[in-house]
């Protein structure tokens, strides 16, 4: 939902983890590094195989065992405008899956259900969820921990005073710039500077930045604040995010592909975007927390991780709506992972309901168009599944 940093863009390709890419795609495929800059074409290439845009390294998120089944199920009732809505949102892929079954699924823009597409800020959901393992695991001792207990280089700055807690509510009273439009912007700055030795880049921009408010006093969305979770999570684990997030969910809940987590600059995930993973697998994730965090017959969250994480903890300049721990939460006990260009997955537990949606939309956020016709359609998707009880 939010601007992508370009920067990210700062790596070479990893042997054993990218997608093959035709000659065509090739050709296709953006030579710079801003995806904001991109053609529409290009991105339609690259997000597809993102892993072999130039300069790009990624960690492959390990699939084995027995595949989580998702069976086809009754299509469900949108009308014929559905393709319509479909090709004004871009989707490259959206499927509906409902009390466990396929109501509805379908590709386009050259992709299909055996290939990935990067999510962006969709990532920001799997890292939370991740702490939420930490948690359970005895990795991390209580969100009401400080931040520097786990990441001391962060000790001395602003985020001496800040929980992990209030890292993943985005409420650290930490100054930060999110407008990728200013070329002096943190989120424009902060992979750009030189690494220093031994730390994570995120750590030492992060650490120059100076309070703004109380912690704990005032939201703010900050993409920084998700990277420095990844380095938190890994600290914590001794492991690198896509090595834990396979670990505890992606082959115990029967993912059916692996999947590919971009890295940064000094070589971690950037966690707070840029995951690709096929379209029902995004699914299937929507699912293992529609499950109640359920994996290989274990909980792999604390019993009360869910209901926290999910509902509103942060106001939000939007009417009924807020943000959890990293998820984007509803009134009505929907939530949701977004990213730009039309990436998400919706959840709705009341209705046994999740939406998984990949797409190019013609600009990286339209909150007034594409986004409100897409929150248009999850309340259609919804009513459609009323209708059908009340029936």
């Amino acid at each position: 939902m939010r601007r992508f940093l370009a920067a990210v863009l700062l790596c070479t390709v990893a042997a054993g983890c990218s997608a093959p890419a035709t000659s065509e795609t090739t050709d296709q495929l953006p030579k710079d590094l801003n995806v904001l800059f991109w053609t529409q074409d290009q991105r339609d290439a690259a997000f597809r195989t993102m892993e072999t845009v130039p300069k790009v390294v990624v960690n492959k998120v390990e699939a084995g065992g027995p595949v989580y089944p998702l069976p086809q199920g009754e299509p469900i009732d949108l009308g014929a405008d559905v393709h319509a809505y479909m090709a004004k949102q871009r989707n490259a892929g959206l499927i509906i899956v409902q009390d466990g079954k396929v109501r509805f699924e379908k590709y386009a823009l050259g992709y299909d259900a055996a290939g990935r597409w990067t999510s962006f800020s969709v990532a920001k959901s799997f890292t939370s969820t991740l702490v939420g393992a930490a948690v359970k695991d005895g990795y991390i001792k209580s969100l009401d921990d400080k931040v520097t207990a786990y990441i001391p280089g962060l000790k001395g700055s602003a985020y001496d005073d800040v929980s992990v807690r209030q890292l993943l509510t985005m409420t650290s009273g930490v100054k930060w710039n999110e407008d990728y439009t200013d070329p002096k912007s943190d989120v424009a700055q902060f992979n750009l500077q030189k690494p220093v030795a031994g730390e994570d880049i995120t750590v030492s921009y992060m650490k120059t930045l100076p309070r703004e408010a109380p912690a704990g006093s005032r939201w703010v969305y900050k993409t920084g604040e998700t990277n420095l979770i990844g380095v938190l999570v890994s600290s914590a684990t001794g492991k690198t995010l896509s090595a834990y997030l396979s670990e505890k969910v992606w082959k115990p809940f029967g993912m059916e592909q692996d999947a590919a987590w971009m890295l940064g600059p000094t070589g971690h995930e950037i966690s707070g975007c840029c995951m690709s993973a096929s379209l029902r697998d995004y699914a299937r994730f929507g699912q293992f927390i529609l499950n109640g965090g359920v994996a290989g017959g274990k909980k792999v969250l604390p019993d009360d991780w869910l209901p926290s994480a999910t509902t509103k903890q942060a106001s939000i300049d939007l009417p009924g709506r807020g943000y959890g721990y990293q998820w984007w939460t509803n009134d009505d006990g929907s939530f949701a992972a977004q990213g730009i260009f039309g990436q998400g997955i919706f959840i709705d537990p009341k209705r046994k309901l999740v939406i998984a949606s990949n797409g190019n939309w013609p600009t990286a956020t339209d909150p007034e168009g594409v986004g409100a016709a897409r929150e248009a359609f999850y309340k259609r998707v919804q009513a459609a599944l009323d209708k059908e009880t009340a029936n």
